[in-house]
């Protein structure tokens, strides 16, 4: 089965047709609610010239009640020349008998059709009128129709984006997963080589080091075989995976760059995927590096605040405007020459979206350094704990029941 394709400016096209259809309909129907109000109109003053000029405006005179029955959709209040009340159709009896109601009725009835005049022989008669409730629902049906055809249109327009969008996160996913694939054999051949090496007059120290590089490299193969499948959490002290991250990136930025570490004084723990949290640590101290230009102190800290746990990455770098805050997170946004803009908006995502925290920037001036934040909900241990006593719990009570 072929993928339904919707251009750009196919989309356009069909909220274009979809708001013509209003609008025509619009016209249409308001033509008709015009052409049945001058009918109503005019068989009100057919039977008002009928009643006048047969001089039979009786209640009780067989005449009048045929007349008026054959005009039961429309409400009318007739009155005397004192506003005292002769007959009705369709209004209600607590309007009737409330000379007030009956006073502001007359009223309401007067702005929407002119009252006309019956004189018989011997009285004068107002008729007072409104709309029949076919009429009423012809002037509120083309905002329901029109209602009806946006929702329509948006909900189409929301299908197809989505359809799209479905269609790339698969493109993505699938090239994710093929460079990982792409990327195991060559990694898998280099554990092979620094084993070698372990048992070669190698400095040890070298060795290390390479193995470290090639752990890091196992991580980034990882990440990339994780992404599209569904993400495990466990409890972890949060100081310790930052602190892990720091230390390998300790060894490797310019001489020049100074790399600093405040943990929090006890262990504090929180939810997370080791694999996608340390991406967003790594990205974050990334980005602080080429703020820097090779020059500068980047300082990490760790503390907990209420019910949230930070982490801070601060940089004494180039900085950024108070405009460019929320667009660091968009992705394709970048101020290098070099990049494409993706690095923080996958952090964004994987901090909001998987860990249900928070990622902002707290504070920056340009040539005077930037803070980056990442906000955990703290709690992870007890909530995990919690989870393991259901568990134990669920599963004493099925033996027991078995």
């Amino acid at each position: 089965m072929k993928r339904l394709k919707f251009s750009y400016k196919g989309k356009w096209i069909f909220i274009a047709v979809g708001l013509l259809i209003g609008i025509v309909s619009l016209f249409f129907t308001s033509q008709l609610a015009h052409r049945l109000r001058l009918t109503e109109q005019n068989q009100v003053e057919i039977w008002s010239f009928a009643m006048q000029n047969i001089g039979a405006f009786d209640t009780n005179e067989p005449l009048y009640r045929y007349i008026t029955n054959s005009n039961n959709t429309i409400p009318f209040i007739s009155v005397d020349e004192n506003l005292r009340l002769h007959s009705a159709n369709r209004i209600p009896r607590s309007i009737l008998e409330n000379p007030k109601a009956l006073r502001r009725k007359l009223e309401q009835l007067a702005q929407v059709n002119p009252p006309l005049t019956v004189r018989t022989a011997t009285h004068t008669f107002y008729i007072f009128y409104g709309q029949s409730n076919i009429l009423k629902s012809l002037y509120y049906f083309p905002i329901i129709q029109i209602g009806i055809i946006a929702v329509f249109i948006i909900f189409a327009f929301i299908a197809f984006s989505s359809t799209k969008q479905d269609e790339t996160n698969r493109i993505w996913i699938g090239m994710a997963k093929e460079t990982a694939h792409q990327l195991g054999t060559p990694t898998s051949s280099l554990l092979g080589w620094i084993e070698y090496l372990r048992s070669q007059p190698v400095d040890p120290l070298a060795v290390e080091e390479m193995d470290k590089d090639l752990m890091r490299l196992l991580k980034v193969v990882d990440r990339f075989s994780k992404i599209g499948a569904e993400t495990s959490f466990a409890s972890r002290d949060i100081g310790q995976v930052v602190q892990g991250t720091v230390t390998y990136f300790r060894t490797r930025v310019p001489r020049n760059v100074e790399l600093l570490y405040r943990q929090p004084e006890a262990p504090e723990y929180a939810l997370i995927n080791d694999a996608l949290f340390e991406w967003v640590i790594e990205n974050l101290l990334k980005n602080a590096l080429d703020a820097l230009q090779g020059r500068g102190t980047i300082t990490v800290s760790v503390y907990e605040e209420e019910k949230w746990l930070n982490i801070d990455v601060t940089d004494t770098g180039k900085g950024m405007t108070k405009a460019n805050f929320k667009r660091v997170f968009e992705p394709g946004f970048t101020t290098k020459t070099r990049g494409w803009g993706l690095g923080l908006s996958l952090s964004a995502r994987i901090i909001e979206r998987y860990h249900k925290g928070k990622i902002y920037v707290v504070d920056s001036e340009l040539g005077r350094g930037t803070t980056m934040r990442v906000s955990l909900l703290r709690g992870g241990a007890q909530q995990q704990r919690a989870r393991s006593r259901f568990r134990r719990l669920f599963n004493w009570k099925s033996e027991k029941t078995a």
